[in-house]
């Protein structure tokens, strides 16, 4: 299931928080090699200190993590200004209520290997952007940002997602950081859907067919 965590609710939620945290150590800075802080074994900013929505992938008991992301509006604090500025040209301006940023976006491919073993980590990456843009329509955001290295751009194109790719920035981990806009609507859940052939909906508070979407801006 894909669920949504608010700061409100991490202390509910102590097992998929200290995975994620470890999860994202393996990820960007065993794997990726990125300049990231590592403590005790979690990769964590200040930036989780200012109460981010996290997008979570986690088994039915909410004790089990496959897979998350970090959401920020662009009004406040970011990566992208604070650490990624050399990413994108200037002269552009990203600050917008609607605008928000997405980082940090991992998976855990052993832990889908045993509990989804027809699942290949590509449509893993699928069904979490899937599940992004679900979240992002109910939560009233038009644009998504996130810095990303050049071959993720084969899963985005791949999983139906038109990227408006600003610029890019050595100097970050082994290989260059993209900065890339993402469209979220209705037309463009449709061609993610055609795609990737994921027809349900993946995010638990996203409406079935037949209801309509309420959208709300999250706090």
């Amino acid at each position: 299931m894909f669920i949504t965590l608010q700061a409100h609710q991490y202390a509910r939620y102590p097992e998929l928080m200290d995975r994620m945290f470890r999860l994202r150590k393996e990820v960007f800075a065993d794997r990726l090699g990125w300049s990231v802080p590592v403590i005790d074994g979690c990769e964590r900013d200040r930036y989780d200190d200012f109460g981010p929505l996290y997008l979570v992938w986690c088994d039915d008991e909410k004790k089990r993590l496959y897979g998350s992301m970090r959401l920020m509006p662009t009004t406040g604090p970011t990566l992208l200004y604070d650490v990624f500025r050399d990413t994108f040209p200037s002269d552009i301006d990203l600050v917008a209520p609607g605008i928000w940023e997405g980082t940090r976006m991992c998976i855990d491919e052993e832990a889908i290997a045993i509990d989804f073993p027809g699942l290949t980590p590509l449509d893993a990456f699928y069904r979490l952007l899937v599940a992004l843009c679900e979240c992002a329509l109910y939560h009233g955001i038009s644009m998504m940002l996130s810095n990303y290295e050049p071959p993720m751009r084969r899963v985005y194109r791949r999983a139906g997602v038109d990227v408006d790719e600003l610029g890019c920035a050595d100097g970050y981990g082994r290989l260059p950081v993209c900065c890339g806009l993402f469209e979220v609507s209705g037309p463009v859940l449709l061609k993610m859907r055609h795609a990737t052939q994921i027809t349900e909906p993946l995010y638990t508070e996203f409406p079935v067919a037949g209801r309509r979407l309420a959208i709300r801006v999250a706090a």
